[in-house]
């Protein structure tokens, strides 16, 4: 009995647990979908499919036409078609130099073929020139061409190292001619399904090679010479520091390597330490900043090539937007690889006016066309406190100090654009950009800004016009820079520029009195101009791009444009939840704006100054308060006078004093 009586008991006890246990676990198998590969293809449970919309966007940019997810879960950045225009131009004209050399010529789509005209020849010399022509050319000697879209088995090969969707290595293989391979590399197991989708969208699976692979991986295994690429481009999200010493060693001799920098935070001088970290430099807070960030990204491309017998030679360096973007060729040469270290400089910058000196870091002497011998530079080239204002000087660097750009390369690039405008959407602000390179003065790094001159002293700011022209009157040359519209590249020394300031605070005085004997602009302002400025405008002063009006600075190009979130699996930073977050974080440290009832509310708890002094005009219409102050408000306001009462009326013998009236 004792033992039937305890079954009986366990039962009615474990009987609920166990009704619970079956209900959660029918419930689990209901939730469950049954085939979980489809949940991530966009398919429902129940074998319905998600809307296309939600599921996917088609955006055509250049002659390619892509899908991708709506959500973030592969990186795409509509900002940054300028920056894939650019690269497509500039591969194009890198592909015809190196065809060129083969004898091949290329075909890109919209250009005009060159035509000989023929002037003042008679029909019988006509004829005759036909006849020859037609006997000089035989059905064997026919120029090699390369079209786009087709192999060219003599032409480039192409490696996108970070493709996400795929876009930038479709539109190599639909606007480029002259390639034999492209390798479109993503890391994302799902980003390499979004590639195979698109490639085989646009038809292009016979250049266009999908590859799931860690970068760096992929190019240590092209380190041998027979399997290098002929360009390498790398757009990563954020810094391309961990790519770089592989891309150097992957891309084949006078190859072309394309990098793009979208940290600019780092390399703009707000963490020096980490700009050194990733760059090998220490990037300062100057006005001149961008240009600094290009010729850093330089340097540290520099000093991963020479560990290889390697040397870079920059063909084009951008900073637009939100980025920089440099192109240059890998060249191997020891002799070369000696003379980097005098192509490298250090910058002393002075916290006070902002001027800046360069140090090399190294010294290569010798006759022109002999044998060159290397040293280390002599310096510092300034003394420990600023000879302009007194303040010391920061020191940043090493950075590339020789010329940024290839002026006969951008000719060719700016040339074949402007010759066939319709093929980029963005052909216009690329002819503008281009332009304002081939003004730039070559051989004088960094730049001042108009506002930071003015600034300075406490002057009014000259136009740039005004500046230029003092500049050329006083025998020095001056051009702008593509990084910024205020910018003054000279080569005049800083003591020629602050000349040229003080005179033209003289026409419109600052006061003196204002001024610390501290400050900058007091030690500036109290020494004389040993330069006289000529503030006359001159002919020249003016450059070619701003005369013909192109776009050489781009607005922004739409609303909340920028660095977009980095691609997640599942897109969880993507769509309308990232854009409720900009609006909750917009203007966080800023205080709501305030009503206008409000504030005037608000200023009448204020009494009028210019009331008690009976000099208001303003009447009923002031915003401050008039009416007359009460005795408490007198006695907290004005102290004195109640103390002067009570040393008059010496109080009485019933009255008391305390600590405060004494």
């Amino acid at each position: 009995m004792t033992s039937a009586r305890i079954v009986l008991w366990l039962n009615l006890t474990l009987r609920p647990s166990c009704s619970l246990c079956r209900a959660q676990f029918i419930k689990g198998q209901l939730q469950t979908p049954a085939n979980p590969a489809a949940m991530e293809n966009g398919t429902m449970p129940c074998g319905e499919k998600r809307p296309l919309e939600a599921q996917e966007t088609t955006v055509t940019e250049g002659a390619a036409k892509i899908v991708f997810p709506s959500a973030n879960e592969v990186f795409y950045n509509p900002v940054q078609e300028f920056n894939r225009d650019l690269t497509c131009a500039v591969i194009t004209e890198f592909a015809r130099i190196q065809l060129e050399a083969k004898g091949i010529q290329i075909k890109v789509p919209g250009e005009k073929d060159v035509q000989k005209v023929v002037v003042d020849l008679s029909e019988q010399e006509e004829d005759k020139a036909e006849l020859k022509e037609g006997a000089n050319v035989a059905p064997g000697d026919q120029p090699r061409t390369a079209a786009v879209g087709e192999i060219c088995e003599e032409g480039l090969r192409v490696l996108e190292g970070l493709a996400a969707s795929g876009l930038r290595s479709i539109r190599f293989a639909r606007e480029v001619p002259g390639l034999r391979s492209v390798i479109a590399n993503d890391a994302s197991s799902r980003a390499v399904d979004l590639i195979r989708h698109n490639v085989q969208l646009n038809k292009v699976a016979h250049l266009v090679q999908p590859s799931q692979a860690d970068a760096r991986m992929l190019m240590y295994q092209h380190q041998r010479v027979s399997e290098r690429f002929e360009v390498i481009d790398l757009d990563p999200y954020g810094s391309p520091a961990p790519f770089l010493d592989a891309a150097v060693q992957a891309v084949s001799e006078g190859g072309l390597l394309c990098v793009t920098c979208t940290d600019m935070a780092v390399l703009a001088g707000n963490s020096g330490e980490t700009c050194y970290s990733k760059y090998g430099a220490m990037a300062l807070k100057s006005r001149a900043c961008h240009e600094m960030a290009l010729r850093i990204v330089l340097h540290s491309l520099d000093l991963r090539a020479n560990c290889y017998q390697r040397f870079v030679v920059p063909l084009l360096s951008i900073s637009a937007d939100f980025y920089v973007r440099v192109f240059v060729r890998v060249f191997t040469g020891q002799a070369k690889v000696k003379a980097s270290a005098s192509k490298q400089a250090l910058v002393f910058q002075c916290v006070g006016c902002g001027a800046f000196h360069l140090q090399h870091l190294g010294k290569a002497s010798g006759p022109s066309g002999g044998r060159v011998k290397f040293s280390a530079a002599c310096g510092p080239p300034v003394a420990p406190e600023c000879e302009h204002c007194g303040q010391r000087h920061q020191l940043g660097g090493p950075l590339w100090a020789e010329p940024i750009h290839d002026l006969d390369f951008v000719g060719r690039v700016l040339e074949a654009v402007s010759a066939n405008p319709g093929r980029f959407h963005t052909s216009e602000r690329i002819r503008g950009v281009l332009s304002v390179v081939t003004e730039e003065l070559p051989d004088v790094p960094l730049y001042y800004t108009l506002d930071q001159l003015s600034s300075t002293i406490h002057c009014s700011t000259p136009s740039l016009l005004q500046l230029r022209s003092a500049l050329l009157h006083a025998g020095f040359r001056v051009s702008l820079s593509h990084a910024c519209k205020n910018a003054v590249k000279t080569d005049a020394p800083a003591s020629a520029l602050w000349d040229i300031m003080r005179c033209w605070e003289k026409g419109c005085p600052v006061k003196r009195e204002r001024l610390s004997e501290t400050s900058p602009a007091f030690r500036i302002l109290s020494v004389e101009p040993r330069l006289q400025a000529n503030f006359t405008i001159r002919d020249d002063a003016n450059p070619s791009s701003r005369q013909r009006g192109l776009k050489r600075f781009q607005a922004n190009p739409e609303a909340n444009w920028g660095p977009r979130p980095r691609a997640r699996p599942g897109g969880k930073a993507g769509g309308e939840a990232m854009g409720d977050r900009r609006r909750l974080l917009q203007n966080k440290r800023k205080e709501p704006a305030e009503d206008l009832v409000q504030r005037a509310a608000r200023l009448k708890t204020f009494p009028c100054k210019r009331f008690k002094e009976g000099t208001c005009q303003r009447g009923n219409q002031c915003c401050y308060s008039h009416r007359p102050p009460t005795p408490e408000a007198t006695a907290e306001a004005t102290p004195t006078n109640c103390l002067e009462t009570l040393n008059q009326n010496p109080p009485g013998p019933g009255a008391t004093t305390g600590p405060g009236v004494d």
